[in-house]
């Protein structure tokens, strides 16, 4: 990619010379004041941990020395009201999506997204993430999103109906929400793969939230009226987000068209 831009700037700039001949000393010395960039610009690496530099100097800088009242606080503990389960994918960042302020949301983040049913030693680390938001956090609210283009939804859509796998771990986790697929197979046969997916983002996140009831202190929290469950999908290729409640009512999106 960085030698196509290259040369197509090169070949840009001869074009003008070729076309303008009354500017060629400016355009030959412009050409080689590019050339000199763009050479040096190809042959500069990504630097991870410059990278991770830069990034904390910015935030430190713009964020953290500009809100002292706000880390001040969290310094000395942390109150957030919802727990977020949200996917692994670097495009669905639950606090950039949603603008979470840092202590706002206690978040858990893995492939598609999944909330496995309660067991103590099979899934105990997401176990864990739940009990201490629950229980000792007192969040008030669990989140669980799903999004566009997911492909931990379309590994779980595309394994084979006899049940074979061909990776370590992932459609092992992924079929956590089994459910969702045999449903969405059933009910919308007639549609395109890709629109079966786009089904199943969002009927995982419902069988997820069906999990969620089987964690005693979740449900102990509904029934005292302390918790409440929601659902969500984000669309980052239309730039929507539907929000929905246990009942799995799916309410207007939110657009800002």
């Amino acid at each position: 990619m960085a030698k196509e831009s290259y040369d197509d700037a090169i070949a840009g700039l001869s074009k003008l010379l070729s076309e303008k001949a009354d500017l060629e000393g400016v355009a030959a010395a412009k050409i080689k004041q590019i050339t000199a960039e763009l050479e040096s610009a190809s042959l500069k690496q990504f630097d991870p941990v410059d990278r991770i530099k830069t990034g904390f100097i910015h935030f430190k800088t713009e964020k953290f020395e500009k809100n002292p009242d706000l880390y001040g606080a969290l310094a000395k503990g942390q109150s957030p009201k919802f727990l977020v389960f949200a996917c692994s994918d670097s495009r669905v960042c639950p606090s950039h999506i949603l603008n979470f302020q840092p202590g706002e949301a206690f978040s858990v983040r893995n492939i598609a997204n999944m909330v496995p049913p309660f067991d103590q030693t099979k899934y105990s680390g997401v176990g864990a993430a739940i009990e201490y938001a629950v229980l000792h956090l007192k969040v008030e609210n669990i989140v669980v999103i799903g999004h566009s283009c997911c492909g931990g939804i379309k590994g779980l859509m595309s394994i084979p109906d006899d049940g074979t796998t061909s990776s370590d771990f992932i459609e092992h986790w992924v079929k956590i929400c089994a459910p969702a697929k045999t449903k969405v197979k059933s009910e919308f046969s007639d549609l395109s793969f890709s629109e079966q997916c786009t089904n199943c983002e969002k009927e995982a996140v419902n069988v997820s939230l069906g999990n969620l009831l089987t964690y005693p202190f979740v449900r102990e929290g509904l029934v005292r009226k302390t918790l409440a469950l929601k659902g969500a999908h984000y669309d980052f290729v239309n730039g929507t987000f539907e929000l929905w409640d246990l009942d799995f009512k799916i309410s207007p999106s939110l657009s800002s068209a």
